[in-house]
């Protein structure tokens, strides 16, 4: 439908959870509803309020993949205003130019480019320079490991390359993304992901970017090591160390804990978790390998829900677009409350969150 046939939708950039996920979620449905928005009070509780450049970016390179009008998207900018035309499947570049993260900005473009000229098989590239390892964002390896597999159970057909690492405060890394275009099939059934079943495997994987080769093995021999004391079996436990491509230093870290999943229809499936953590200059890669233990210890022994927070957050828009379905969750954050509530501004949807138990909740997105 034509822009011109709608109403804008007018959003306070301060409600909820308050950050950059408004601006980038509403940019998103803005594009696949043909909705204007008038966003105002952008980040309006932030020490730096307004438009930051990994923001502005966001608003600059979905203007271009949906050939929108835009308004009073600056830096620093409290406001902006954003009218969508038709999304264009075609092969794009963007440089944030700064290390901000190439995640977030892909995660704004790619629910519209999977619906862009869905009449046609034509795939999109999406290439972004920036950082690929950030604090308080979702690292390449998470996307890849993490959501691209939940995608694909939906139907939704992307490919991620890490190009190069780009830490901060220097960036210059680069991401590539392959995005088909989605077509609903006819007998698909609704995702239904409630239950835990046996797990399967932990992989634990550590990387480092013009940084010493012995910080990996020091940080997975202090994981596996942790996670063996707490009772795990060590048989199903594997390690790998990386050295990554980039400008910069870095070092990152990752466990992947892989569960069979039993659907309502008693269908067995796979699922895994993802969790990461960067290094940090005054913490010793066995501390940062301790840490990473305790994220995997407290999904595994503390709950039996199946996603946890991070992937929480971002499955809510992509199973509203996808027809709906069901997850256990092990917490609903604000970052989450936040996103249910705009999605709900924008589509014939419901997203009810009901406690099962403790350290547990139903999440269900009726369409």
């Amino acid at each position: 439908m034509p822009a011109s046939t709608h109403k804008a939708l007018k959003i306070d950039g301060s409600t909820g959870e308050g950050g950059g996920q408004i601006i980038r979620t509403a940019l998103s449905l803005s594009m696949l509803t043909g909705t204007p928005i008038e966003i105002t009070n952008i980040r309006a509780g932030r020490a730096k309020p307004g438009l930051m450049r990994q923001h502005l970016m966001c608003v600059q390179a979905s203007q271009q993949i949906s050939n929108a009008s835009v308004s009073g998207a600056h830096l620093g900018s409290m406001a902006f205003t954003f009218t969508p035309s038709t999304v264009q499947a075609g092969d794009y570049t963007f440089d944030i130019g700064s290390a901000g993260s190439t995640s977030l900005v892909l995660q704004t473009l790619l629910p519209a480019l999977l619906f862009a000229n869905a009449d046609s098989s034509n795939k999109s590239t999406v290439t972004i320079i920036g950082g690929t390892h950030n604090p308080l964002a979702p690292t390449t390896d998470f996307l890849q490991h993490a959501f691209v597999p939940l995608l694909a159970k939906l139907g939704m057909q992307v490919e991620i390359e890490c190009v190069q690492a780009g830490f901060a405060p220097i960036g210059g890394g680069a991401i590539k993304a392959t995005v088909a275009p989605f077509v609903r099939r006819a007998n698909a059934s609704r995702l239904d992901l409630t239950e835990r079943g046996k797990l399967v495997s932990t992989e634990l994987v550590a990387s480092v970017l013009n940084l010493e080769y012995d910080i990996c093995l020091r940080e997975l021999a202090s994981a596996k090591a942790a996670l063996v004391e707490a009772g795990m079996d060590e048989a199903l436990i594997t390690t790998r160390g990386n050295k990554l491509y980039g400008i910069g230093e870095g070092n990152t870290c990752y466990a992947k804990v892989t569960h069979e999943s039993i659907s309502i229809q008693n269908h067995k499936e796979y699922h895994s978790e993802i969790f990461t953590l960067l290094g940090e200059k005054r913490s010793s890669a066995e501390k940062i390998g301790g840490r990473l233990s305790g994220l995997v210890k407290r999904y595994l022994f503390d709950t039996d829900a199946l996603i946890d927070e991070y992937l929480t957050d971002q499955l809510l828009l992509p199973l509203a677009l996808a027809g709906g379905g069901a997850f256990s969750a092990r917490v609903i954050s604000e970052h989450s409350k936040t996103q249910a509530w705009l999605i709900e501004q924008f589509l014939p949807v419901a997203i009810t969150f009901d406690a099962i138990e403790d350290e547990q909740i139903l999440v269900r997105i009726t369409c």
